[in-house]
């Protein structure tokens, strides 16, 4: 529950159609030293969570993530708890997915862990 609270906060923190977010500030007054030093922040955690998915899951693993997400969208369109033409809703569920998929890949390993004791290790050359 960490690291998809924490994928949330960077998915939401980097975008969202409120208003407020890393994406809207970028066209404030405000300083831009300021808006670098949170950009590198906001890079330094998309790039972990990016490279941590991508090595837990690899490409079929990822796509297969995003596809568990999308039926559950899928379903919730077609029992009618969500509709297509509120662009503004949709863009929030896809967040949501988003910040999903990056807490699976984040997860993964641990997960694959304790349902079959085996480990994932990186391969580092000497």
């Amino acid at each position: 529950m960490v690291r998809y609270l924490i994928a949330i906060i960077l998915v939401f923190v980097t975008y969202n159609p409120s208003g407020y977010s890393w994406v809207h500030w970028l066209n404030s007054e405000t300083a831009m030293v300021y808006k670098v030093a949170t950009g590198i922040v906001l890079l330094i955690g998309w790039v972990m969570y990016l490279r941590a998915t991508w090595n837990s899951l690899g490409a079929l693993g990822t796509i297969l993530a995003a596809g568990v997400f999308g039926v559950v969208i899928w379903m919730l369109i077609e029992w009618g708890l969500l509709a297509l033409d509120d662009t503004s809703v949709m863009l929030w569920v896809v967040e949501f997915v988003l910040s999903g998929v990056l807490a699976v890949g984040m997860s993964w390993s641990h997960i694959r862990r304790k349902v079959s004791g085996q480990y994932d290790t990186d391969e580092i050359e000497g």
